[in-house]
């Protein structure tokens, strides 16, 4: 049986990123998941100095150690501003600093989900052309437009969307 660690790219409590990130999850075959949160990753602002006088914080490492056990990763990225959300820019920059290869050529299946009709483009845009110089391995990808109208009961209520998801949940699953 298969590891794979889910999360969002976002610390809100109700985060439909989260959602979508741990329906996606659920939807693999012959996996264990765990859905990670990052609100239990805490982390102090990335900077060198801090670096320099503490050293990589605890949670940062952890984080990585997360991603080396798992056999496959799940993101769904919130979008603030057309990019990361502050939280992940922050994670993301301590754990390329822990692990320069990041995502460890781990099969990743990278989706995003907005309220709006872009559905996160605008970020995942940013992560296809990031993601694989810290060594993802991007196998699918996804992104849910107006997720209000689309998601209800934790799940896609969207046949169509939610065809187009399963199509990119067994590509990853193929991937593993």
């Amino acid at each position: 049986m298969k590891n794979i660690i889910a999360f969002a790219g976002s610390n809100s409590k109700q985060s439909i990123n989260k959602q979508l990130a741990s329906y996606a999850a659920s939807l693999v075959d012959n996996a264990k998941t765990e859905v990670l949160d990052l609100n239990d990753y805490n982390l102090p602002q990335y900077s060198v100095d801090f670096e320099q006088e503490n050293g990589f914080p605890e949670n940062a490492k952890r984080f990585v150690e997360a991603i080396k056990n798992a056999d496959g990763i799940i993101i769904s990225l919130a979008e603030h501003n057309g990019a990361y959300t502050s939280v992940f820019k922050n994670l993301f920059d301590w754990m390329s600093r822990v692990e320069q290869k990041t995502f460890q050529n781990k099969p990743m299946l990278l989706m995003a989900t907005s309220p709006g009709a872009r559905g996160g483009a605008s970020v995942l845009a940013i992560a296809k052309d990031r993601f694989p110089r810290h060594d993802a391995d991007i196998v699918s990808e996804f992104s849910l437009p107006s997720f209000f109208e689309n998601f209800s009961e934790g799940k896609i209520s969207n046949d169509a969307l939610n065809e187009q998801l399963l199509i990119q949940v067994k590509q990853f699953e193929n991937a593993l």
